[in-house]
């Protein structure tokens, strides 16, 4: 789930800046791409929101957390998917040449921001969650490792290490999310473009790594957990 958010959350950067840099060309392989991390994000969030596996082992907000947000996040990536999937269909019916970057870019930045921003109400929404979470975890100091976690493990005794970095990560993923509707104008502002960029490419890139990092640490969790 970590490492398919971060993917997805880079991905769009990229996405983003090709297309205003005029790079864009077939668009079926940027619907595939935001179309398997979405399916993985929808298949994992809607599991663990349905049935509340982590409340098993006696962490049931996690559930809230974890589950929740990425469940919405899949649900966007999809409906980004099936726009780039038409509008792709679209350009090849109309017999454009898909290959040419300025012509496909172009008409990328002239119709996304309307067919977007039916989306960016509900991304906004789930940033304001993301940030009232980051407030939770915080404030009740969730996220710590259990102290038979490799890595993470070390700072048990220390619970507000791993709430403040979970939290912020949350928070910094967000605000951007927040922002994201402001950006579908005409001139957007450049401030809020770059703010907007570097949260999530610093969010990213953390949910990537960390992502990748607890696969070594949870499984040691389960191996020296196991009876």
């Amino acid at each position: 789930m970590s490492v398919a958010a971060g993917a997805a959350l880079l991905m769009i950067l990229k996405f983003s800046a090709d297309v205003f840099r005029s790079k864009v060309t077939h668009l079926e392989g940027w619907a595939v791409g935001f179309g398997i991390t979405g399916f993985i994000l929808i298949l994992t969030g809607a599991h663990m929101t349905l049935t509340w596996p982590l409340s098993k082992v006696g962490f049931p907000f996690d559930d809230i957390i974890f589950g929740e947000p990425v469940l919405a996040f899949g649900a966007l990536l999809w409906g980004a998917t099936i726009i780039l999937w038409r509008k792709s269909n679209q350009y090849h019916r109309a017999g454009l040449n898909l290959e040419d970057s300025t012509l496909i870019s172009g008409k990328l930045r002239a119709e996304l921001p309307y067919l977007l921003r039916p989306l960016s109400y509900f991304a906004a929404a789930m940033g304001m969650a993301l940030i009232s979470i980051s407030f939770a975890g915080v404030g009740f100091q969730l996220f710590a490792a259990p102290p038979e976690e490799p890595i993470s493990g070390w700072f048990a005794d220390y619970p507000m290490i791993e709430a403040s970095f979970m939290s912020l990560l949350f928070a910094m993923t967000g605000v951007g999310a927040c922002i994201f509707p402001f950006l579908l104008k005409d001139n957007p502002n450049p401030k809020l473009m770059r703010t907007v960029k570097y949260l999530w490419l610093i969010a990213g890139i953390i949910f990537v790594g960390f992502g990748v990092l607890n696969y070594f640490t949870h499984i040691g969790l389960i191996v020296h957990t196991m009876k």
